[in-house]
């Protein structure tokens, strides 16, 4: 089966990296749907990209639009071969480890990891009945335990360690199914998040990410974290 033949679903579809991952998805031949809290913007992205890509609404914060969202997708299309869990939010840049808001914690928290793990939970178990998944947490060095070195952005921090975690867990549990899951690091890169200063564009930040997306039949990577398609230390 080519890629023509396999659906992905991108969150955080609408805006920055995640609009250029679904856009190098969509030329490298896989349908895609585009995941966004609002439908209306994703609409707007599947416009610029073609027929190829499908809006998506969905918030990964809310198990209920979830599990609503998957089936959605999954009645349509059948499956869903491809998951890029991309979906994030970085709520305290100006904190650091002894200057804790719980607030921004619990919100970073419900995006950043649980976010990604109820779409693994509602997603992966059909990828391992079909033999075949490919699943790309996005994550951040900022995350890497063995790179840490700093206590700014500590919530961020933590919700990336944690989803590394659950990387690695995912990959474990899935091994030898077909089914390959791994974590990226995009690098900083000009978007909403990064801000307009970052000296990486949307292109290079997307390239790891899709490229751990289509890793091809047959190969075994898995349980890694990668940054332009080299691995980095956890």
């Amino acid at each position: 089966m080519g890629h023509g033949d396999r659906t992905a679903l991108v969150t955080g579809g609408a805006r920055g990296i995640g609009a250029e991952i679904c856009r190098q998805l969509a030329d490298r031949g896989l349908k895609v749907l585009v995941a966004a809290r609002k439908r209306e913007a994703a609409e707007e992205v599947c416009g610029r990209i073609g027929p190829a890509a499908v809006p998506l609404a969905l918030d990964v914060s809310s198990a209920v639009s979830v599990a609503e969202a998957v089936n959605e997708a999954v009645g349509r299309f059948g499956a869903i071969d491809v998951l890029v869990n991309n979906a994030g939010v970085s709520l305290d840049a100006s904190r650091t480890a002894l200057n804790l808001d719980e607030e921004a914690l619990h919100a970073t928290l419900e995006t950043n990891l649980l976010g990604a793990w109820r779409l693994a939970g509602a997603v992966v178990p059909g990828m391992v009945r079909a033999g075949y998944g490919r699943v790309v947490n996005v994550t951040s060095s900022y995350g890497s335990l063995a790179l840490m070195d700093s206590g700014r952005h500590p919530t961020y921090r933590v919700s990336k360690t944690a989803l590394n975690a659950l990387t690695r867990m995912l990959a474990a549990e899935v091994a030898g199914t077909g089914v390959l899951v791994n974590a990226a690091d995009p690098g900083w890169t000009r978007s909403g998040m990064g801000g307009p200063s970052a000296p990486r564009g949307p292109e290079e930040g997307a390239d790891t990410p899709v490229w751990l997306a289509t890793l091809p039949e047959g190969d075994g990577t898995t349980g890694g974290l990668f940054a332009d398609r080299r691995p980095l230390p956890w």
